[in-house]
């Protein structure tokens, strides 16, 4: 099978009608993903390239059975976007939008949780099931179908994993980019649940940065829960104490969140940890453990 976007959801653009939006809507849709309205308000009545645009999200849920939302908007429009979409009863909302304030994140994490939304995000590339569609800015061509779920907090990271997989013969479940931010919805451990979960996927590749504790949590969770191969990359090996590597949460503070308090954790978890992003596909083929 595959986690979070299967071939039941419907999706719904918020912002469908900005360049990022219209863009990412049309491949999307390329991809096989049904995107079945977007939401733009004032422009209700309108479409984009045929797919229908509202002016709510309640009445695009009420008209098309979206439950989903991919959300383009400005990040100064971000958490009123996450809050009427969770309100609408949507089950998924993956949040694009990049340089959120931390307290509108916090405000609208909370709250979805609260609703029982899975909220992915903020600045992520979303999620990709190669199976069902994409919800998100991932590459297309990239993916191949398979049985390894792939988690990550970097986008570009993501891509280069992802794309040697595909060239070694290796397909993917799902591949969930949770974003860099320091608040976001879904984390490691919440991932790696529905991978531990899902009966399709075999094996998963972690993708991880310096900066905060995930990683540490995740190597503990992986140790008492997931009986599945796990095999990890870990970003910043080489970079200095408060050096922050391009998400707001990749920083090194007071000795913390280190590569290698990272990589010793998760290695001490079980977790084959690759020197270079391009050694996951040997590592996964039993070439270099």
């Amino acid at each position: 099978m595959a986690i979070i976007v299967g071939p039941d959801t419907k999706v719904v653009v918020q912002g469908i009608t900005g360049h990022q939006g219209q863009f990412h809507a049309k491949s999307m849709r390329e991809f096989g993903t049904k995107v079945v309205a977007g939401v733009t308000p004032g422009k209700g009545g309108s479409d984009v390239d045929g797919v229908p645009v509202y002016d709510t999200v309640a009445e695009a849920a009420a008209q098309t059975g979206a439950n989903t939302s991919c959300i383009f908007v400005p990040a100064r429009f971000a958490k009123d976007a996450v809050f009427e979409a969770v309100n609408a009863g949507l089950e998924l909302v993956v949040v694009i939008t990049e340089h959120i304030p931390f307290l509108d994140a916090m405000q609208f994490v909370s709250y979805s949780k609260l609703k029982g939304t899975t909220v992915i995000g903020p600045n992520c590339p979303g999620v990709t099931s190669p199976e069902f569609g994409k919800v998100g800015i991932m590459p297309s061509k990239m993916f191949a179908r398979g049985d390894v779920g792939v988690i990550s907090r970097s986008g570009t990271l993501t891509y280069e994993i992802v794309n040697a997989l595909s060239e070694s013969g290796i397909g993917q479940t799902t591949c969930v980019g949770i974003g860099g931010d320091p608040i976001i919805g879904s984390n490691f451990v919440e991932i790696l649940s529905r991978f531990e979960e899902d009966s399709r996927t075999e094996r998963i590749v972690m993708v991880g940065e310096i900066g905060g504790t995930a990683e540490e949590e995740a190597a503990d969770y992986i140790r008492e829960h997931v009986t599945k191969p796990v095999y990890a990359y870990i970003a910043g090996r080489s970079a200095p104490p408060g050096k922050r590597m391009g998400h707001a949460g990749a920083i090194i503070n007071r000795g913390r969140g280190t590569a290698e308090s990272k990589i010793q954790a998760l290695e001490s978890a079980g977790v084959s940890v690759a020197t270079l992003p391009t050694d996951i596909p040997a590592m996964l083929l039993g070439k270099n453990r």
